[in-house]
């Protein structure tokens, strides 16, 4: 008798494998879960959640890292022109990291723009400024060049004609071609915690020279926003905005 051969094993499932069987012999296969799709409510729902995460990443952003602003005047010419779109790093301002030749925007908190500078807007634009997904249209803040941190002594001009801090004379290539340091004469000496600040186009710009008299002519830390680093509009003026560490690199220390 030939000796009879056990079937091989398959990963193919068969009849006796774990399927129930309905009665009378007949197998009842097993129905998934068909899920349904979001609609109404629940889709409305997520739209919301999504629109206010946006909203909130980008209020937060805009708090605490960066902020966007328009140029409104040539003051900052040649490094920053008319309707130029420019960021500012927030962070900066909140922590003090503000240096000689930055580049800063601030609140007018002295009075330093005229009255009715400030542009009206929609509900809709100011909504998307605020949380900073338009640039700041904002006429209550400025943007100037640091020449003098707290302690330093400032003044113009030199018998070259040079904007000297702590009696060192400053090269200024950043300056508008043509135009001089100043026309304008100071001597100045920078209390602590605040900044003497200039425009890079001098014989257009109402800086820190045209408020001495008043005795505004500081602007306070706890009103600068930020630095500003690039200039993101017209595409065609995009560039990276950098401190001119060589103007100020020779500057002494206050007090020495």
């Amino acid at each position: 008798m030939a000796e009879q051969q056990e079937p091989e094993v398959t990963g193919t499932p068969g009849p006796s494998d774990d399927v129930p069987k309905a009665r009378g012999g007949r197998t009842r296969r097993r129905r998934g879960r068909e899920e349904k799709p979001t609609t109404g409510w629940g889709a409305v729902r997520e739209i919301l959640v999504v629109v206010v995460l946006a909203l909130l990443i980008a209020f937060v952003a805009k708090t605490f890292l960066i902020r966007g602003f328009f140029i409104p005047s040539g003051s900052m010419e040649p490094t920053l022109e008319l309707d130029d779109r420019i960021f500012v790093n927030v962070l900066d301002g909140r922590m003090g990291n503000i240096e000689r030749g930055d580049i800063v925007v601030f609140d007018d908190t002295q009075g330093w723009l005229p009255a009715g500078t400030q542009r009206a807007g929609n509900p809709v634009k100011s909504a998307l400024e605020f949380v900073g997904l338009l640039p700041d249209s904002s006429q209550q803040a400025l943007v100037k060049r640091v020449i003098g941190v707290g302690g330093d002594h400032v003044t113009c001009c030199d018998a070259s004609g040079k904007v000297t801090v702590n009696g060192k004379a400053l090269d200024e290539p950043y300056l508008y071609p043509g135009a001089s340091p100043s026309e304008i004469p100071f001597d100045v000496t920078v209390p602590d915690g605040e900044f003497f600040v200039l425009g890079d186009h001098r014989n257009a710009s109402a800086d820190s020279r045209y408020h001495i008299e008043t005795g505004t002519e500081f602007v306070k830390r706890e009103d600068i926003v930020g630095t500003a680093f690039v200039i993101a509009w017209p595409l065609d003026r995009f560039e990276f905005l950098h401190n001119p560490e060589e103007t100020f690199q020779d500057v002494p220390a206050a007090g020495k």
